[in-house]
């Protein structure tokens, strides 16, 4: 049988200091064949080299991924500082729209880290540029030294709402995560639904509201261990059945009632 196609956004990605790739992290490929059930794909994240048009017609599925440039503040109308670090702005032209059309056609993705701000940037909210400068909130970013699994490793947890998407999806509205991420939402837009938060109250889970299909995003990272994880591996295989639905009826697969 068939599996649905996955398109996997890369980031541009600078090899030896000179050579230019577009790149995408093994554990996404991973995640979206072993525990989505789906066939991964790598999106060169440029609109020079493929139109949203384009890509709605040939995948039946996006996962955004995380990535280190940040969403440009100037699409959620603030203006550049040091503190917001790097941006990828071709990347920001493929997925702000790609996500907007998604929306509206009832096309699933799966957001996460730098795809959960795409989503809320692209659904009008704003982001910190820092979370854990603001008073009340923890360090959420990625250790510095340590193994690939100390730095993946779990480290608060997350709390969804009670009989929401996320809910029905994990049997359970505590789940433990890992974190690595220094920016976060500080306002969400009316349509960018935050449907699970951190201790300290970061965002950390969302759906979009009244779109008919998939729209699910996470500000962790559940690529890792995917496949194994109790948490991850529920989260993808949702969201396979969503683009495998989509592959064979071309419909949305509806998980969150409209208000």
């Amino acid at each position: 049988m068939a599996r649905p196609r996955i398109g996997i956004i890369t980031n541009l990605h600078i090899v030896n200091d000179s050579y230019r790739t577009h790149a995408g992290g093994v554990m996404n490929s991973e995640a979206v064949a072993e525990a989505a059930g789906g066939l991964p794909l790598l999106i060169p994240a440029d609109p020079r080299m493929a139109s949203v048009e384009e890509l709605l017609e040939t995948f039946d599925g996006f996962v955004l991924t995380g990535g280190r440039p940040n969403v440009h503040p100037e699409e959620y109308g603030e203006c550049e500082t040091p503190a917001h670090g790097t941006f990828d702005r071709a990347r920001d032209a493929i997925t702000l729209p790609l996500v907007r059309a998604c929306v509206e056609r009832g096309q699933p993705f799966l957001g996460i880290c730098r795809g959960f701000q795409e989503v809320a940037v692209a659904m009008g909210s704003c982001l910190h540029p820092e979370i854990r400068d603001l008073p009340g909130r923890m360090n959420h970013r990625m250790p510095p030294e340590g193994t690939l699994e100390e730095r993946f490793a779990l480290r608060h947890k997350v709390t969804v709402s009670d009989g929401g998407p996320f809910h029905k999806i994990f049997g359970a509205t505590e789940v433990m995560t890992n974190t690595l991420h220094g920016q976060a939402v500080i306002r969400a837009g009316e349509r960018f639904v935050i449907d699970g938060t951190a201790p300290d109250g970061t965002a950390e889970a969302a759906y979009v509201k009244d779109a008919p299909g998939f729209t699910l995003s996470v500000q962790w990272h559940p690529e890792f261990n995917a496949a194994a994880d109790p948490v991850s591996r529920p989260l993808f295989a949702a969201f396979g059945e969503a683009a495998c639905a989509w592959m064979t009826r071309r419909e949305p697969l509806q998980l969150v009632k409209s208000a």
